[in-house]
């Protein structure tokens, strides 16, 4: 039995015992089903009258009124001996001349089995008892008992139904939360209702089917196995060619090459005959290397060339590269942090950590009108949104900020314009985010 009771609820109580010291020995409590009429019955006879000899009776319809007179007169007397035959009233007046009792208290919950019997002879006990009986029943609509006070049961207010649902439950979202206030609201104040709530139920549980078959990854698999297979062939046989060719090419290169001192040795000799056609080759020179060189191939001029380039500075004639290898850098992490600034919609969202809270200013099906309220506002540099489905129709909710604890956020909260808060914005959770634009992908 939970040790802690609401005030309303206790506040009950000492009114039902206060009723039974003014003289009330019958006492019917009415409340529809859920109000917790047994919680307060246990909680009476569990607190009051402990000097008393108490008797809790849960009354079904299965029972019969032999085996509630016998469950109330054992539970008051020490071993009775009942007599089947006689009533209840009868039976209770012949054990009490027998033995003494005390006072009692006599709980029954479920009032409405009571058969109409039953509920004369109690009603006869309470007014012609010899000795101190308090009856206490507990019924969902009135009783026909003629003599008794009838005490409603009330439902519970907002703040106890919050307040119970706190002693049950540790994870409950804000007191803003929209789902959570409808469904404080749709208990109208019952118990039995409240405890009803199931957090699991209030988060998207999404599960991605595997759309595609197992046979088409086993043929991706395949096809990429085969070319990769055909790659390496290829790269063999490439080999094989380029191998083939350059033990070809270099008998042909090593007829033709010419030396850097057979070159230099004709330097003299070719700038007096510059205008011949044929330049004169030194006593050492192959004649097949003398009829390559025709005017096309102006050796000297070459060299000529070769050695300006190198007998002038390089300080002079060669540009600095080192802003070219600086540009060269890579900019991957520069690239990272410029890409994680300028996401936008719900790829901005995707990025936030799971804990992290945001304010909903507005949810809209018109993505026109989301952009026109943050113009309209000025909220260019701080509101993001996110797109989302609902009732198979697309909605554009606009969120501010994404704060790593409740005191930000209600800082934020507090500084918002009059204007946005009109649309009574809430705080969110970055997870419940996640789940909504996953609907939008189904």
């Amino acid at each position: 039995m939970q040790p802690q009771i609401l005030p309303s609820r206790a506040a009950l109580v000492d009114r039902i015992a206060l009723q039974f010291e003014y003289g009330q020995n019958l006492i019917v409590l009415l409340g529809t089903s859920g109000l917790g009429k047994s919680y307060l019955l246990e909680t009476f006879i569990t607190d009051k009258y402990n000097d008393f000899n108490k008797a809790f009776v849960q009354v079904t319809a299965q029972m019969t009124d032999i085996q509630l007179m016998s469950e109330l007169l054992e539970q008051s007397f020490n071993a009775p001996l009942i007599d089947h035959s006689l009533s209840l009233s009868e039976n209770f007046y012949q054990l009490l001349q027998q033995q003494a009792c005390g006072p009692c208290l006599w709980v029954l919950d479920n009032a409405r089995h009571l058969s109409e019997e039953l509920q004369v002879e109690l009603e006869l006990l309470a007014k012609n008892s010899p000795s101190t009986l308090y009856i206490m029943l507990a019924a969902q609509s009135k009783l026909a008992f003629a003599a008794a006070i009838n005490i409603h049961l009330e439902p519970l207010n907002q703040s106890e139904s919050k307040q119970l649902m706190r002693w049950y439950f540790s994870d409950l979202p804000y007191d803003e939360d929209p789902v959570y206030q409808a469904f404080i609201a749709a208990a109208q104040g019952n118990p039995n209702l409240l405890l009803s709530w199931q957090a699991t139920e209030h988060i998207a549980d999404v599960v991605v089917k595997d759309k595609v078959s197992w046979r088409l990854h086993l043929l991706i698999l395949m096809l990429i196995i085969l070319f990769l297979i055909i790659g390496l062939l290829y790269k063999s046989d490439m080999t094989q060619w380029w191998q083939q060719y350059y033990q070809q090419a270099e008998p042909e290169v090593l007829t033709t090459a010419i030396s850097v001192k057979q070159i230099q040795q004709p330097l003299a000799i070719a700038s007096d005959n510059s205008e011949n056609s044929v330049i004169a080759a030194p006593p050492n020179l192959p004649a097949s290397t003398v009829e390559l060189q025709t005017p096309h191939n102006d050796v000297p001029a070459i060299m000529q060339s070769l050695t300006a380039k190198q007998t002038t500075p390089s300080s002079k004639n060669t540009p600095s590269v080192e802003p070219k290898i600086l540009a060269a850098q890579p900019h991957s992490n520069i690239s990272a942090q410029v890409e994680s600034k300028i996401l936008t919609g719900n790829a901005w969202y995707l990025q936030q950590p799971d804990t992290n809270t945001v304010i909903q200013l507005l949810a809209i099906t018109q993505q026109q009108v989301s952009a026109e309220f943050i113009n309209q506002h000025k909220l260019q540099k701080v509101a993001h949104t996110y797109q989302t489905k609902r009732n198979n129709k697309t909605w554009w909710v606009v969120t501010v900020g994404s704060f790593t604890d409740m005191n930000a956020a209600k800082l934020a909260m507090s500084a918002l314009p009059a204007e946005v808060k009109i649309n009574k914005p809430f705080y969110k959770k970055i997870s419940k985010i996640k789940q909504e634009i996953v609907l939008v992908d189904q």
